[in-house]
């Protein structure tokens, strides 16, 4: 595997909804994390399967450590200022981690509908946090 220079957040560039929480988490992180879908590098991880990289983001730390799920999201906001309280919940709180892990399987799986939610609740607006956006398209994810 080759390993990148900074966290690198896998995800579906497919889903509308995925980019929506990508673009949210870009602004809270800024350059400590990179943002790359696993259609443009899954050719770089070929250890990891391609449907795998479909089913979840996936974190890939220079140091070679893998997340993926519930566990990438929370290690990649350790990277905000302020949201390291969430991984240190998933370590050492039990059951935060599986519950975590249940509910994003859950949503995963019905990303089209939590997308349409997500723009009833907050809008069709970006959620970048600094500057305002549009999304791109509706899901168009099979998930």
């Amino acid at each position: 595997m080759t390993s990148p220079s900074r966290p690198l957040l896998v995800w579906d560039g497919e889903c509308s909804f995925c980019r929506r929480w990508i673009e949210r988490w870009r602004g809270l992180t800024g350059d400590r994390v990179e943002y790359a879908t696993y259609q443009d590098v899954a050719a770089r991880f070929p250890e990891i399967p391609r449907e795998k990289f479909a089913e979840a983001v996936r974190l890939i730390e220079p140091d070679g450590r893998v997340s993926d799920g519930a566990e990438a999201v929370f290690r990649t906001l350790s990277f905000a200022r302020g949201r390291g309280w969430l991984i240190a919940l998933y370590r050492r709180m039990p059951l935060f981690a599986p519950i975590s892990e249940w509910i994003y399987r859950n949503v995963a799986r019905r990303r089209p509908f939590f997308d349409r939610a997500t723009s009833v609740i907050w809008g069709r607006i970006s959620f970048r946090p600094a500057s305002g956006s549009r999304p791109r398209s509706s899901c168009a994810c099979s998930a």
